[in-house]
């Protein structure tokens, strides 16, 4: 172990300081826990010098550990974090409704959070549905003017200097009006053809629906094997629509036209459905 030699100056001061008695105390109790027995040729300043160097160690290592881990350490407080997200801008809502072709849609952009008024709107990537715009003050209005799935951004920006920017991608569906599937696939049955479809209104108005359904054959010529004319009033879905007739042997392919008409918004909606493959009567005359 080295001798720390040290001025009378020194030692004095640190004498007069009263921190030598403490230190003292301290390494009688902390050296031999360190490996260190044994007469030790040190003046008491130098013990104090070694104490003090063992405090700034056990400082340092504490310095690291607040590094490592400030939330224990103090340095960071929950709730003032917290509180710096819930001031942050978010827009909403969270996602848009969806509509249809012809059907009126508004929808009002809003924001939540700390801004400096006012808030502009913009699209700032995608597309919307045509026939649907949105105005600068965050209003989302008009009428579809096709069916779809329509993908977009929305980009919000305050008064402040510099502005604040947030922007979110958003998604409009806009399904058909008149929506049509089989129920029962067109089909031969000794020298009928019959079959079923389901209609659905997917609008918020009643409408008028004809359904007329045609088999046209090799030749050309078209025999009517099913019509209906009736109000089909909103949110119905799944109403079955059947159809058949006997037909003279030959080959047909089976035509499903659907048209609903709304005369108060002149809107009219259509559907138009094949049968997969041509089917063949093989009995009859």
């Amino acid at each position: 172990m080295p001798l720390f030699v040290v001025s009378e100056r020194a030692e004095m001061a640190a004498r007069n300081s009263g921190s030598l008695d403490c230190v003292s105390a301290s390494l009688r109790e902390a050296l031999p826990s360190l490996g260190m027995t044994g007469d030790f040729k040190m003046t008491k300043f130098a013990k104090f010098a070694l104490g003090c160097a063992l405090v700034a160690g056990i400082g340092a290592a504490w310095g690291q550990a607040a590094v490592q881990n400030p939330q224990k350490a103090g340095a960071q407080k929950p709730d003032a974090a917290a509180g710096d997200q819930g001031s942050r801008l978010v827009i909403e809502p969270l996602e848009l409704p969806g509509t249809y072709p012809h059907g009126n849609y508004q929808v009002n952009f809003h924001a939540r959070g700390n801004y400096v008024p006012v808030l502009h709107w913009t699209v700032g990537s995608g597309a919307l549905p045509p026939g649907i715009t949105l105005d600068d003050g965050g209003s989302l209005h008009g009428e579809a003017q096709r069916a779809g799935e329509f993908q977009f951004v929305v980009v919000v920006k305050d008064g402040g200097q510099p502005q604040q920017a947030v922007q979110k991608a958003f998604s409009i569906k806009v399904v058909e009006g008149i929506q049509v599937a089989w129920k029962v696939p067109a089909h031969v049955t000794g020298s009928r053809i019959d079959g079923s479809v389901e209609v659905s209104n997917a609008t918020a108005d009643d409408m008028d629906l004809t359904f007329d359904v045609k088999a046209v054959a090799e030749n050309g010529r078209a025999t009517e094997i099913g019509y209906q004319h009736f109000p089909l009033t909103k949110g119905t879905i799944g109403m079955a629509l059947p159809f058949g007739e006997t037909l003279p042997h030959g080959g047909y392919t089976i035509y499903v036209n659907v048209v609903g008409e709304v005369a108060k918004r002149n809107a009219i909606y259509k559907q138009l459905m094949q049968a997969p493959a041509a089917l063949q009567v093989v009995v009859g005359p």
